[in-house]
């Protein structure tokens, strides 16, 4: 099993001295779609990618007055934790947030300080399409999917997302399957990333799933979801690493960046990401599904033998 392990940190080694670059690189203008695959989707790299969407109404219009105006009134999904991690390891449990139906303007109020958050953190983060779900009213101020990257992969976007949120509204860890174009349209978000060639350093565990809920007196408890089946999730907290639990973590190379308004961050599928933003911050981002081709067989392999060496430790 040693040997095992030496190789598996010899192969990530490997992988940032052949092809990963040591920062984000910037491109300075929408790519052409073969050379953006051939030179970052088939690498497997990011890049934040500036004047991508300069022309889009939504980078002038949508301060909250417009958005008041525009959605004020529209019921939208909102996630509310005790202390801004939403779908998260706390403690032996996989906690996520207490989903809340609420007004546009209510969420508006909560982030301009208007009123008081009551105890709680307010993310408008839902995955499935928000944008176009819930806030259709907003979709003539951007663009339904990314031309060149549509061109590039052969296929639309399978979500649309739209992400409002408090300063302290954290993402915990984790890796998506999907091509990832992040657009921040006020504010700013901060990246910290790692490839999934770094997967043999990165923990993980299986947790108990919880939901976050506040009782009348504002005070949150946590209720298990006893029904339901354990979830894999990442306990470290890249901004506060246990090394003496986790000392592999210690040969991970961690990206960090930050995507400011007017830029897009590609985010490749399978790579390791946690995020933090600015107060208020706006984005936008298009989800479309990776090719689950060789790449993605070698990955599950990848996984898999770093499951089974952080079992034997």
């Amino acid at each position: 099993m040693e040997d095992v392990k030496k190789r598996l940190a010899e192969f990530s080694l490997e992988a940032h001295d052949l092809y990963l670059n040591q920062s984000v690189p910037y491109l300075e203008e929408p790519p052409d779609p073969l050379q953006f695959y051939r030179d970052w989707i088939g690498p497997n790299k990011p890049c934040i990618i500036r004047n991508a969407f300069s022309h889009w109404p939504a980078l002038s219009r949508w301060s909250p007055e417009y958005l008041r105006e525009k959605v004020g009134s529209k019921v939208i999904s909102v996630a509310v934790t005790p202390n801004g991690y939403a779908d998260a390891v706390s403690g032996d449990r996989f906690v996520m947030p207490e989903e809340r139906q609420m007004s546009f303007s209510a969420v508006l109020d909560i982030i301009e300080g208007k009123v008081e958050a009551g105890g709680g953190v307010f993310y408008v983060q839902k995955q499935c399409s928000n944008l176009t779900e819930e806030l259709p009213e907003l979709t003539d101020d951007v663009e339904p999917h990314v031309s060149w990257m549509s061109k590039a992969l052969g296929k639309l976007p399978d979500a649309v997302n739209f992400w409002l949120g408090e300063e302290s509204a954290v993402t915990s860890m984790h890796k998506d399957h999907y091509e990832n174009l992040y657009c921040v349209i006020s504010g700013e978000k901060n990246f910290i990333l790692l490839p999934p060639t770094d997967r043999p350093f990165i923990p993980y565990g299986e947790y108990q799933p919880a939901l976050y809920q506040q009782r009348d007196d504002g005070e949150f408890e946590v209720v298990d979801q006893s029904s339901s089946e354990k979830v894999p999730w990442i306990p470290l907290d890249p901004l506060d690493p246990d090394l003496e639990q986790y000392p592999q973590y210690r040969r991970a190379r961690p990206l960090r960046c930050s995507v400011k308004a007017g830029e897009m961050l590609y985010l490749p599928s399978l790579w390791f990401h946690h995020v933090q933003q600015s107060h208020g911050c706006i984005a936008v981002n298009f989800w479309y599904d990776m090719e689950y081709d060789i790449k993605y067989n070698y990955f599950q392999l990848l996984e898999t033998l770093s499951d089974i060496t952080d079992r034997s430790t």
